[in-house]
């Protein structure tokens, strides 16, 4: 069988042929589709749970893509987080000798996962600032009513 992470370049290299064929846009719509059609597994859980459905979520993901990470559920005070140390995809793609990766595939973490959660009643914010070192950092808090 094939791990999921084997078709990292595939995706990565989805992503330039889309941008190249439609722009920019072609992958946003892309993406979102993905969202809408694929991540009900999220959207049950975090609709049924809150952030541990949040946290269940990716501990059954992240641990499949054997990713270096740290999650915190702080249900006290509403709040999960995730500082992954070395995503698997990227730095997969970064260590790749014969492609370049997506310029914007970080980019896709954010749309997939916020698209579901904020209209949920969360606050989805990730930090990709460090995209070039495989690193980025989310954190997700339950609104306020």
């Amino acid at each position: 069988m094939i791990s999921c992470t084997e078709f990292i370049p595939a995706y990565s290299e989805l992503f330039k042929f889309l941008e190249q064929k439609g722009g920019k846009a072609a992958v946003i719509s892309f993406w979102e589709h993905l969202s809408d059609a694929f991540l009900n597994n999220l959207r049950d859980l975090a609709t049924k749970k809150g952030l541990a459905g949040c946290f269940e979520y990716w501990s059954h993901s992240l641990s499949e893509e054997a990713a270096d990470f740290k999650m915190t559920l702080d249900e006290e005070n509403n709040l999960f987080t995730i500082e992954m140390r070395k995503c698997p995809s990227k730095g997969r793609l970064m260590e790749a000798k014969h492609l370049k990766p997506y310029h914007a595939y970080c980019e896709h973490c954010d749309l997939l996962y916020r698209r579901v959660l904020e209209p949920l009643g969360f606050e989805y914010n990730i930090d990709l600032s460090n995209c070039d070192k495989a690193e980025c950092k989310l954190v997700v808090r339950k609104k306020c009513k």
